[in-house]
């Protein structure tokens, strides 16, 4: 009984904390969005979370001064695409480096993963200079094509891969089953986690690049 309590009191200790944590990371956007109602911003009355004759002056300000709307949905619309080519690209070729035996394996991901030191501010002109050659310059194309492919989450999901047991892919072979039924059949359910966590991180890169964007794109 002790111990249950003490485990009960441990939990609602963590849950306490976790909530206050959360509290604190959202906290700064709470105060955004009480600032952009507020009349004249927080310079008239002070700070303040109640905020007295809320308006949304500011937001229509906004919409007249640019299509906030089509930038919003360009900015979302690359963004899923951005995550899905590279949840594809990445778990492929973590099966790829994580099960698949062919020579000079190590060296190609060496090679691959050696890219995550070269920042993308080097890679700029170049990829400009492809990117006019092809004509692909201002097209939806050009901002995805960088980021088809990721080699953080090509070495995450690799990692992922090689934790999910070999026995499950030796009995599925001896029912007959090939690469591409493994592959989706036993591997990606498996390793979901580590699917969401590429996810996560591939949105938030593509929502919150504004180099390439501003360099590639002109109208």
């Amino acid at each position: 009984m002790r111990d249950s309590r003490r485990l009960s009191l441990n939990m609602a200790g963590l849950y306490v904390g976790v909530v206050v944590g959360a509290a604190v990371m959202l906290f700064p956007f709470l105060w955004t969005v009480i600032t952009s109602i507020t009349p004249e911003g927080s310079l008239s009355g002070g700070p303040t979370l109640l905020v007295k004759n809320p308006t949304v002056n500011a937001y229509r300000a906004l919409m007249d001064a640019m299509p906030m709307w089509r930038i919003i949905a360009n900015s979302l619309g690359v963004a899923v695409v951005s995550t899905g080519l590279q949840l594809v690209t990445g778990s492929m070729a973590g099966y790829g480096f994580g099960r698949l035996k062919f020579r000079g394996k190590n060296v190609v991901f060496a090679l691959y993963l050696a890219t995550l030191m070269v920042p993308l501010q080097v890679l700029v002109v170049p990829l400009f200079i492809e990117m006019k050659t092809l004509n692909l310059q201002d097209t939806y194309m050009a901002l995805l094509a960088p980021s088809v492919a990721s080699a953080f989450g090509v070495f995450l999901l690799k990692q992922a891969v090689e934790g999910v047991p070999r026995e499950l892919d030796e009995a599925a072979t001896l029912d007959g089953a090939g690469h591409l039924r493994i592959f989706t059949l036993i591997i990606l359910p498996l390793v979901r986690p580590a699917l969401a966590t590429v996810a996560v991180f591939a949105f938030m890169g593509s929502w919150n690049s504004f180099l390439w964007p501003l360099v590639v794109m002109r109208s």
